[in-house]
């Protein structure tokens, strides 16, 4: 479908032409002007306006992003329909701004409200964007790019206590930004990723076009589905397919020490977990030479004990240590730890300014050995170590072709680690040297050929585009993106995204370039996938 936005937008689109490249300030102020006529001026911000700071901060969630030397935005659209958004891309191309969109602000690098070079961008910013509307009847809901994942769960379950969706622990994570890079969680063993149940989607493109899954095709809907954010349009909403969990399941945590047997007992979850009921599944978190083994299971402690004493007895695991409660409580137990919470504190989007990360991750296929997991676990011993997470992949993820979805970490794939370091004040060079040193020990155990990594993990470090002649260049999006999405899964986004944004105007520091086919190409490959061109 594609949908009118008052008579402004539709002279903007008359009138439309290629966009400049590199805007100059006299074009910024074209560009505001261009905006004022479309968004009210209580939702367009300028480092002039009272509240741009406080908005720029509202979901900023590390302060590595959040200094003066931060490359900070023209102007904030607080989008609150969908006129703003198409005002925002319309103006933007017509200038030569470009946007970055941010939905709950969890970008590992910062992209959704920055830029690591000197240029001149706005940022549209979604969090207005965030209704939740569920048809208990079909079980499917319609939930806007800017709600959280917290916001989700809660309004499914307040629908039907037996309502959930499957997706990530923390609860202030943007719908928007975690559904584009795939969507992994607690619930992914038996219900897929987020994006495995994805059903339609609403966006515009860069065109200024409001595009329904229908409008779209199916290439692009296969894209935004795990292709990353940033690169083919903006997402306004998805409608997703909720899924039925029991009235009670069980959650539990268990800590070992090294002393207590860690290092056996993480040895064997490596092939374990993956190979468990998809109703079960069991998470570790690596710190302080200890391993905390963190556990959802869609069922009863009655239901789990047999479970857990017949395949994992190295836990230890006794009735004392489950929880039963409602999913929806689960999703706030296992994030905080806390069954003290009330559930409305999935509600709660404020976020705190006061830790820095960097983060990076990677994929395990061969289970690493015991006598490697005894040089391992010293790593985290001392004032500047941080910690990892292995999630346990197995079970419907895993039963998906790796190309369904731009996705590919599924056949074969025991698990996924998160690196993750932390500090406050200026403590970041220890911890930077600390994940930097560890990533690079870590390299001889994981995925080869490329080196693996998750696109909602973003890193910089991995790669960065190349800007070619005004569009990024397909050999540097490929250093890092076949990292991301593998070769196959690559290629065709990129072929994508050279039919529906071929001058590039979706552009970051890691969006997918545009790989354009000459008509004399397509016609000679039925898929569309091969034989390309720049």
């Amino acid at each position: 479908m594609a949908v009118p936005a008052g008579a402004a937008l539709a002279l903007l689109l008359c009138v439309l032409c290629c966009y400049a490249p590199a805007p100059s300030s006299a074009a910024a102020g074209d560009f505001l002007r261009c905006l004022s006529a479309s968004v009210p001026s209580q939702l367009l911000l300028t480092p002039a306006s009272p509240s741009f700071t406080s908005v720029l901060a509202s979901s900023i969630r590390n302060p590595r992003f959040f200094t003066p030397g931060t490359m900070r935005p023209l102007c904030i659209v607080a989008a609150a329909n969908a006129s703003h958004v198409q005002a925002a891309v319309l103006c933007g191309r017509r200038h030569g701004v470009r946007l970055r969109v941010r939905s709950g602000g969890h970008d590992y690098e910062g992209l959704s409200y920055r830029s690591v070079r000197p240029e001149e961008f706005a940022v549209v910013d979604l969090a207005g964007l965030r209704s939740v509307r569920v048809d208990r009847a079909a079980a499917t809901a319609w939930v806007d790019s800017g709600a959280t994942v917290g916001e989700l769960y809660y309004a499914a379950a307040r629908a039907d206590p037996q309502l959930a969706f499957p997706a990530g622990l923390c609860p202030t994570i943007g719908v928007g930004g975690h559904f584009s890079g795939g969507g992994i969680g607690m619930m992914m063993r038996k219900h897929g990723l987020s994006v495995d149940n994805a059903l339609d989607a609403t966006m515009v493109d860069a065109s200024g076009r409001i595009l329904d899954r229908k409008a779209m095709g199916e290439d692009l809907f296969w894209a935004i589905r795990g292709g990353g954010g940033g690169s083919f349009g903006i997402l306004l909403s998805w409608k997703v397919r909720l899924v039925r969990v029991p009235l009670r399941v069980t959650a539990f945590t268990i800590q070992k020490t090294i002393a207590q047997g860690a290092i056996d007992a993480v040895t064997k979850w490596q092939t374990l977990a993956p190979a468990l009921p998809d109703e079960l599944t069991i998470r570790v978190v690596i710190q302080n030479q200890q391993a905390r083994f963190q556990s959802l299971y869609l069922g009863t402690c009655d239901q789990l004990l047999p479970v857990m004493s017949s395949r994992f007895p190295e836990l230890g695991m006794t009735r004392a240590d489950c929880r039963e409660m409602t999913w929806l409580q689960s999703a706030l137990y296992i994030n905080s730890g806390s069954t003290g919470q009330p559930v409305e504190a999935l509600l709660n989007r404020t976020t705190s300014l006061s830790t820095f990360t960097k983060n990076k991750s990677d994929y395990v296929k061969q289970a690493i050995t015991r006598e490697s997991w005894q040089k391992i676990f010293p790593w985290f011993n001392g004032p500047s170590a941080g910690l990892i997470i292995l999630e346990p992949h197995g079970g419907q993820v895993s039963r998906i072709a790796d190309g369904d979805t731009p996705y590919p970490h599924r056949s074969g794939v025991l698990y996924n680690i998160q690196h993750i370091a932390f500090w406050s004040g200026d403590g970041g060079t220890a911890a930077t040297t600390w994940i930097n040193g560890f990533y690079s020990f870590m390299g001889q155990f994981v995925t080869k050929n490329p080196r693996a990594a998750y696109v909602n993990y973003r890193d910089l470090d991995i790669g960065q585009n190349a800007v070619v002649g005004g569009v990024t260049s397909y050999d540097s999006g490929r250093v890092w993106g076949e990292k991301y999405f593998g070769a196959a899964n690559f290629k065709r986004l990129a072929i994508t995204k050279g039919k529906m944004d071929p001058g590039d105007y979706f552009r970051n520091e890691q969006s997918v370039p545009p790989l354009v086919q000459t008509p004399k190409q397509v016609s000679h490959t039925s898929s569309g996938h091969e034989n390309c061109c720049l």
